[in-house]
């Protein structure tokens, strides 16, 4: 990669300690738009065909997608198992092998959103994962979910404390966090581009996060999900395209 087309992100500098243990961030595009392969802009009652609740509960409201999350955790109690919290999801069967993602999205009340590419053909992973960039108020994170967290071997070693050290050595280079600013009440444009082995993403069109990691370049990213931690958060004028490398 041409080292003259790559920034660190100017947030970085408050943080300069930490500034060796991320990527740099291409300050051009990695991907170049191809096809359209979808849209959506939630302008309508319900969730529609092409959308499936993977983790309740998303719903349409005033011409967006709206997600609360409503699994949270809650100890065993009255005979009934224990629940471990997770994010609402809702899914979109859209392969692709590299591509760009486009999304306006809100907080307003959530603590997170994220995008995310499953395959849940592949079997070498927890549930199919693949790769997934999350954002919160204070950061953008892009993580290789394939080789890195859910990756069967190193998602057994989390449930195990004595193993803590050798998963963390494991996970290396597998995810970077990036530290933003975003207000909760307005309105922002999320793109994440993913070509090969990388993924790159901007934030109301700035470069703010970027990785290189093996797992990224999965052929089949047969699904995409959108998340939502957290209550009211809301997701908007989705666009997905083919994409092909810029380089």
């Amino acid at each position: 990669m041409n080292v003259r087309r790559l920034i660190l992100p100017l947030l970085l500098l408050a943080a300069p300690a930490f500034a060796a243990e991320r990527p740099q961030v291409p300050a051009e595009p990695i991907a170049k738009k191809t096809n359209l392969l979808f849209s959506d802009d939630f302008e309508r009652a319900d969730l529609g065909k092409s959308w499936k609740q993977v983790v309740p509960t998303f719903t349409v409201e005033n011409g967006a997608l709206k997600g609360t999350q409503t699994r949270v955790n809650a100890p065993a109690a009255d005979g009934k198992p224990a629940v471990v919290g997770h994010q609402a999801v809702v899914g979109s069967d859209i392969p692709t092998k590299d591509s760009v993602v486009e999304f306006r999205f809100r907080f307003a009340g959530a603590t997170a959103v994220s995008a995310e590419f499953d395959d849940r053909q592949y079997k070498g992973s927890h549930y199919g994962h693949i790769c997934f960039a999350r954002i919160t108020p204070r950061s953008v994170s892009l993580a290789d979910q394939k080789e890195g967290s859910m990756r069967n071997d190193i998602y057994e070693m989390s449930k195990d404390p004595a193993k803590k050290a050798e998963r963390a050595k494991l996970l290396k280079g597998r995810s970077a966090n990036f530290p933003v600013e975003v207000s909760p009440d307005a309105w922002h444009t999320f793109v994440l581009e993913t070509v090969g082995d990388e993924m790159r993403a901007t934030l109301d069109g700035k470069p703010v996060a970027f990785l290189k990691s093996p797992g990224i370049s999965h052929p089949t990213k047969s699904k995409i999900e959108f998340g939502c931690g957290g209550k009211d958060g809301y997701i908007d004028d989705v666009k997905i395209w083919n994409a092909e490398s810029s380089h």
